[in-house]
C-alpha cells in the first residue's frame, strides 16, 4: 500500500497516529483561510469574466464524480440553448504551451485524462491551464460563449464564480472532518456554509440542506472497437479484472459488484499511466476499466478490454434549484 493509500485509509477509517499531523493542519488551515480572505476583501485580484462562470469543485481530497456531474451541465445548459465551454487545470497534462486547447485527437498525456474524456464525449470547446482565469480569457477570446464551467478550481480564487457546486461522497462523508494533512479536506468544513450547492454522490434521496445524485451504468464500451453493449452482455457471476486509477477506486469496484459481476480489483494512483505490460492480468479475463482509464489505453487495448460508461443523475429538486439560477444569470436566454 502506498503512502497516499495509507494516509486516505487513516483520514477516512481513524487512526492515532494522525495527531502528530495537527500543527502542520494548524498551519494549512490559516494558509488557506488567509488566501480565502485576502481575495473576499478584494486585497487580492480575481478575474470577471464577462460571461458566468460555475464551478465544480471538491472539498476533500479524492474523486467524488466531477467528470459525470460535468458532462450533465453540458448537456443540461445546452437543451436550454446555451453556449457552454469548459476550462481545467489539466492535471498530469503535458501541453506544448499554456493556454492550451483540447481537442478529441490529442493524446491524453498532453490534454490531460479528464479534459480528453470530456471533449470526446461532450465535443465541447475546452481549455487548461494551472491558471484558470488565463484558460477563462483565452476560451472566451477563442470561442463565442454563453456560460463558463470550471472542472474544479473550488480554490482557485484567482477566477471569480457566480455559483459553486460542490461535490461529496455519500459513503466517504468528510472523513474525520481534518482538514490536510491531518484530514481530507482542503478547506475548513464551514467553507460548505458559503457554497451554493453541495451535492452527495451515491445519495438515493437529497440529504438535509443538499441535493442528491448517482453514477447510473449504462453500457460497456469496447476500447478497440468502440462497439456498445448492455451491461447483460457479461453473464452474472462473470470473473473480470477491474482497473480504476481515480480519486476512489473502491467505488468502481463495488458498482462492478452491484451488476453482479466478480471484479477482481486493481487499484492505481489516480491520473495513472498505463502499458500493456502493466495490465497484463493472470488469469486470463475480460478486462472492465473507468472511462477516464480507457483514454489512456485506446492505442494498445485488448480485444476484451472494455470501459464502464455512466451518467451522472441528480435529484429533480437539484434540476429545479440550477434552473431557477441560469434564469437569475442569464434572463435573457430564458
Amino acid at each position: 500500500m502506498s503512502l497516499a493509500d495509507r494516509l486516505l485509509s487513516a483520514w477516512y477509517r481513524g487512526h492515532p497516529g494522525l495527531v502528530l499531523l495537527r500543527p502542520l493542519e494548524g498551519l494549512y488551515r490559516w494558509v488557506v483561510t488567509r488566501k480565502r480572505a485576502r481575495f473576499l476583501s478584494g486585497r487580492s485580484e480575481a478575474y470577471r469574466a464577462p460571461v458566468p462562470v460555475l464551478v465544480v469543485g471538491n472539498i476533500t481530497v479524492g474523486g467524488t464524480g466531477k467528470t459525470p456531474l460535468i458532462l450533465w451541465l453540458i448537456e443540461h445548459c445546452r437543451a436550454r440553448g446555451l453556449r457552454v465551454g469548459v476550462i481545467s487545470r489539466g492535471y498530469g497534462a503535458q501541453p506544448p504551451r499554456l493556454p492550451w486547447r483540447v481537442t478529441a485527437e490529442q493524446d491524453a498525456r498532453e490534454a490531460g485524462d479528464e479534459p480528453l474524456l470530456i471533449v470526446r464525449r461532450a465535443a465541447v470547446p475546452l481549455m487548461i491551464d494551472p491558471d484558470r482565469a488565463r484558460a477563462a480569457r483565452a476560451l472566451l477570446e477563442a470561442e463565442p460563449l454563453d456560460l463558463l464551467l470550471s472542472d474544479d478550481g473550488l480554490q482557485h480564487y484567482r477566477l471569480a464564480r457566480d455559483l459553486e457546486l460542490v461535490l461529496i461522497d455519500a459513503a466517504r462523508g468528510l472523513g474525520n472532518r481534518h482538514c490536510l494533512p491531518a484530514g481530507p479536506l482542503r478547506e475548513p468544513a464551514e467553507r460548505l456554509l458559503s457554497v451554493d450547492a453541495v451535492l452527495h454522490n451515491g445519495a438515493s434521496e437529497d440529504p438535509q440542506g443538499a441535493y442528491g445524485f448517482r453514477l447510473r451504468p449504462t453500457a460497456l464500451v469496447n476500447l478497440r472497437s468502440g462497439a456498445r453493449v448492455a451491461l447483460d452482455h457479461f453473464p452474472t457471476g462473470q470473473v473480470l479484472h477491474a482497473v480504476a486509477g481515480i480519486g476512489n477506486p473502491q467505488r468502481f469496484f463495488a458498482t462492478l459488484e452491484t451488476l453482479n459481476w466478480r471484479p477482481i480489483p486493481h487499484s492505481f494512483p489516480d491520473h495513472a499511466r498505463y502499458s500493456e505490460a502493466l495490465l497484463d492480468f493472470s488469469p486470463s479475463a475480460p478486462l472492465v476499466m473507468t472511462e477516464k482509464d480507457a483514454v489512456k489505453c485506446q492505442a494498445f487495448a485488448a480485444a476484451d478490454w472494455w470501459y464502464l460508461a455512466v451518467e451522472a443523475e441528480p435529484s429533480g429538486a437539484f434540476v429545479r434549484w440550477l434552473d431557477d439560477e441560469l434564469t437569475h444569470l442569464l434572463p435573457d436566454r430564458r
